[in-house]
């Protein structure tokens, strides 16, 4: 569905500033509580916590995050939802978000009406209230950007750093499956994200947003480098059909599509793979866990393991 409305008289032009506001609030319903907490004064109040703040930032941009194929709907939970994936990669939890949108004055209000009670069912489903935002207008332009708010879902949080070399590769879920749809279907691994931080044997994760070949340089420690093995990478049945169209091979798609918004982890070299990998069966008996590779010292390179550097995910600015 296009965002941009057919005629003047459906579109946000029509309505102007304060009547969608009014139109808003109505829309995302009790996940928007009254002012001071909600929308309507100048700042949002929110009660005070023992725990660890995180807050993160993601868009999504017409033409870039989603296209007219993409129902309304749909772009509204997934702007939700790739923010939640930042939380759970750190141990987190969602309380709060600020939403700002830029709209082409031509956009649809039916369009953003289901854009925001799409938003609303998400935040409704993992427990987000959604505080306060903004809304400006800019010429041939739609985008939403959500800063999201959390708390450490436990004593400890998990951050990028702190991988060593003989430390094992660890994946949630399956990878390469974004260009068919998973890029806004994927359920974000906060339960997964936050089990995982409370065991201390896990020393460093992330989401899986611009495709493992890139995002994994991020956890490598200083010295090593990553040691795949290509035959256990969990690549997504999505992939392998969409190898037939590209001409790609399957783990091509799995290591560099991005967007799968899964967990990668480094596992102490020390810890017990396979009490790990039992607790987390009983845990999540429905998400898959792989061990893809270890971290090794870049001179001790195994023969036959995959080298990551002949892959690369998506970067940002590049004009292809």
């Amino acid at each position: 569905m296009s965002p941009f409305a057919k005629n003047k008289s459906g579109s946000v032009a029509a309505l102007g500033e304060e009547k969608l506001i009014a139109l808003i609030r109505r829309w995302l319903g009790p996940v928007s509580p009254p002012a001071p907490f909600g929308i309507g004064d100048d700042c949002a109040v929110l009660p005070a916590t023992k725990m660890r703040r995180l807050i993160t930032t993601d868009p999504v941009i017409y033409g870039r995050h989603f296209n007219d194929a993409l129902p309304p709907a749909a772009v509204g939970a997934k702007l939700l939802k790739r923010n939640l994936s930042d939380l759970a990669a750190m141990g987190a939890q969602p309380a709060a978000a600020v939403l700002a949108v830029t709209l082409d004055p031509r956009v649809s209000v039916r369009w953003l009406e289901q854009f925001y009670r799409g938003l609303a069912a998400a935040a409704r489903r993992w427990r987000v209230r959604i505080v306060g935002g903004d809304l400006t207008q800019a010429k041939n332009f739609v985008g939403a950007y959500l800063t999201l708010l959390g708390s450490a879902a436990g004593p400890r949080v998990v951050t990028r750093t702190g991988a060593r070399a003989g430390d094992a590769i660890y994946v949630t879920g399956e990878l390469g499956g974004s260009r068919l749809g998973h890029h806004w279907r994927f359920t974000p691994r906060l339960a997964e994200g936050a089990w995982l931080a409370r065991q201390s044997a896990v020393r460093a994760m992330m989401d899986i947003s611009d495709g493992l070949a890139k995002d994994l340089r991020a956890l490598t420690p200083r010295g090593a480098e990553p040691a795949i093995d290509a035959a256990a990478v969990p690549v997504s049945a999505v992939a392998r059909r969409l190898a037939g169209q590209t001409k790609k091979s399957p783990l091509h798609h799995a290591l560099c599509d991005g967007e799968d918004y899964e967990l990668v982890f480094a596992l102490a070299r020390t810890a017990g793979r396979i009490a790990f990998e039992k607790a987390w069966r009983r845990a999540f008996p429905r998400t898959r866990l792989t061990r893809i590779g270890q971290f090794v010292r870049t001179e001790k390179f195994p023969v036959g393991a995959l080298r990551l550097e002949g892959f690369a995910g998506y970067e940002h600015f590049q004009v292809k």
